[in-house]
């Protein structure tokens, strides 16, 4: 669900609506349950279920484990549409590199602590620019070539969803960068560059589309979207926000 908190603030750094005090009370009694079920490691909460904009049996419950994921990885039935739980390590966290600063943007800025020691902590805001976009999403044309591959193994169960869902928040780190905004919302970046670039209006309404449903489309199709929207968007976004070395 879309932020309506997330952007610039005065001193040009990440704003999101993300905080604990958010989390809608119907989601409690879950995330009690499966913090309950960690021994150890930081457990964080992110996505819509954070920011309060969730819709209970709509949206996902997304959590991030850093360390060793909880036990417990379900919820009531009817409350959301999955628990999807990304595992990293404090590690990932560490250097110089593209990556490792995507993934402290966003433990700072789109994650809230639900157990475990806060490994953000004391970390200052961070600047909503083109290396925070480029942290975000600057393997996009490392996943445009996994995906080619996969669609040339037949591995198309899953794949448009994925590659929309990825493409699309792409576009939104290259949107933020070209207008001088800040945004994660991949309807939001559709929007906007349907403007910019209307030659891709259509194929960028597929991929809202594929990224919001669960079907499988062909692979012709999605070699036809892959071909005449992820590639350009895959250029745009190298020359303007740049990609991972």
């Amino acid at each position: 669900m879309l932020d309506p908190d997330e952007g610039i603030g005065v001193d040009g750094t990440i704003v999101t609506g993300v905080a604990r005090e958010r989390v809608p009370a119907i989601f409690e009694p879950t995330l009690r349950a499966i913090t309950a079920s960690m021994t150890e490691g930081t457990l964080y909460l992110y996505g819509s279920v954070a920011t309060g904009q969730a819709r209970p049996g709509v949206s996902d419950l997304d959590l991030l484990s850093v360390g060793p994921g909880p036990v417990l990885r379900d919820a009531p039935p009817g409350l959301v549409r999955a628990v999807e739980v990304s595992v990293s390590s404090p590690e990932d966290l560490l250097g110089e590199g593209d990556e490792a600063y995507g993934n402290r943007v966003f433990l700072r800025h789109y994650c809230v602590l639900l157990a475990g020691p806060d490994l953000s902590a004391g970390w200052p805001a961070f600047k909503a620019d083109a290396l925070a976009a480029r942290g975000f999403n600057g393997d996009i044309a490392r996943r445009a070539e996994a995906w080619r591959e996969a669609l040339q193994r037949g591995e198309t169960q899953g794949l448009a969803r994925k590659m929309a869902r990825k493409t699309l928040l792409a576009l939104s780190g290259l949107v933020s960068v070209h207008d001088g905004i800040w945004t994660t919302d991949r309807g939001t970046a559709a929007r906007v560059w349907s403007q910019v670039r209307p030659e891709l209006a259509h194929g960028l309404e597929v991929l809202v589309a594929w990224s919001e449903e669960s079907g499988t489309p062909s692979s012709l199709e999605i070699q036809k979207i892959m071909d005449e929207v992820v590639s350009p968007i895959v250029d745009d976004f190298r020359s303007v926000v740049g990609l991972w070395s």
